[in-house]
């Protein structure tokens, strides 16, 4: 199975109305990525033991790790979660930035350093959170 339909799998298991918001999401973040690398990650480690939820994956930078080694990963990441969505903008090195520039303006959603969670689409501001995503590429894009 391709990346293309282990998403539209996913995207189609989720309950309503998660399901009508993460697929509407998604098109939406495809809007502002576009021609950006796609990832599915089934959150399973090498040991098929269920280690995070699942995510799809938009973009790709490298991780330096201290000891010299790397490792490949999405910049965007767009997950289900008990009580609703997760996007998360991975890569930022300053963790206070996505909640000070964007957690007050956001809508009903919890902001942490790298995470923004929300219930339904309806309750937070479609324009912010696109507005932090194009930020998170464009700093990852950078280092």
């Amino acid at each position: 199975m391709d990346v293309q339909e282990q998403i539209k799998e996913y995207l189609t298991g989720q309950p309503e109305p998660k399901h009508s918001d993460m697929q509407e999401l998604h098109s939406r973040i495809l809007q502002v990525l576009p021609g950006y690398k796609l990832w599915f990650d089934n959150g399973k480690n090498s040991e098929n033991k269920t280690v995070s939820n699942p995510n799809i994956g938009y973009g790709f930078y490298t991780i330096k790790y201290a000891d010299g080694k790397t490792r490949d990963f999405f910049q965007i990441g767009l997950s289900a979660n008990k009580t609703g969505i997760s996007v998360y903008i991975l890569g930022i090195k300053d963790k206070t930035y996505l909640a000070q520039t964007y957690g007050k303006k956001i809508g009903k959603a919890s902001v942490t350093g790298y995470c923004i969670k929300f219930k339904t689409l309806k309750e937070i501001n479609m324009d912010i959170l696109e507005s932090a995503i194009r930020y998170g590429v464009e700093v990852t894009s950078e280092s």
